[in-house]
């Protein structure tokens, strides 16, 4: 017999609920038969030895702590789901199920239920990446790059891709302009240090150089999402509406207004008399955002 052993009671696991000659090959009196390889389209109990992993796994990281809880659930309960594989000559390749293998591996199985079925590599991509995104808890960037994947190596356009993971098309838009954001904030993003609420306002922003600095005050303040929002809505805002010179701003005023405007990243209102004398208003939406105008005024 092989060390893979079937489960009596509420531990049969898969094995035990598939009528599968391919999953345990005896006679009625016990002894074994030759094994017969798993035919495609059919469950079948396959040797991990035998099973390669899926060059197109877009997940990069897998969590230690919960891989070894399913390996003791599967010592117990056994594999219920079984993995998906494709023949490769007298091997087989994975195409989705490579945290189940892991943990059965874990587990210290020497065979896994599979499902056999053929694909080709866009199908095979499609597969992993489509069980990763909807089963899988991937990172804000690990979402985004397995979309962008898809559409670079399965010529997908976003709404196509929107219908194949069941996101709507500014839900794909938005994660893939994740990919647009300085490499500072992507691995922010990656590392959990700001979140996808976080990430949405920043996305908003348009220069860079302002984007790493409101990433700044998040990391250094922990700026919650509403205020980041305010924040960037603030900068968002700044607008310079053209004066004539019969209302005392001229176009040397409004040029330095909006030199001011984007130096402190707020709107900012010069006032200026006929006698050149006059005012400038500095608006802040919050004590933070004070804090961070009197920082720059090295106040």
């Amino acid at each position: 017999m092989t060390s893979f052993q079937r489960k009596t009671g509420l531990g049969k696991g898969l094995s035990a609920l598939l009528d599968d000659s391919d999953s345990v090959n005896q006679t009625k009196n016990g002894h074994e038969t030759p094994e017969v390889s798993p035919q495609i389209g059919h469950i079948g109990q396959v040797n991990i030895a035998d099973i390669e992993t899926n060059p197109f796994q877009p997940r990069t990281e897998f969590d230690q702590v919960a891989l070894n809880e399913l390996s003791e659930s599967i010592k117990v309960q056994g594999l219920i789901q079984p993995i998906t594989v494709r023949k490769n000559g007298n091997t087989y390749q994975l195409i989705s199920g490579e945290r189940r293998l892991r943990a059965s591996k874990l587990a210290g199985l020497t065979q896994i239920p599979a499902y056999i079925r053929t694909a080709d590599d866009q199908q095979m991509l499609e597969m992993a990446l489509i069980e990763n995104i909807q089963r899988e808890n991937l990172n804000a960037i690990e979402v985004a790059l397995s979309f962008q994947q898809m559409i670079d190596e399965c010529n997908l356009k976003p709404e196509q891709l929107g219908e194949r993971v069941g996101k709507n098309r500014t839900t794909v838009a938005n994660y893939l302009r994740l990919l647009k954001l300085p490499p500072a904030i992507q691995a922010s993003i990656r590392d959990g240090r700001i979140s996808m609420g976080h990430a949405r306002a920043l996305i908003s922003v348009e220069e860079q150089d302002k984007q790493l600095f409101i990433h700044d005050e998040i990391l250094a303040k922990g700026l919650s999402v509403r205020k980041v929002e305010d924040l960037v809505r603030s900068i968002n805002h700044v607008q310079v509406k053209p004066r004539s010179t019969a209302n005392g701003v001229s176009f040397e005023y409004q040029k330095l207004q909006k030199d001011l405007a984007t130096k402190f990243a707020t709107k900012v209102k010069l006032k200026v008399n006929d006698h050149g004398k006059g005012a400038i208003e500095i608006p802040f939406v919050s004590s933070d955002d004070l804090n961070r105008i009197l920082a720059l005024l090295d106040w």
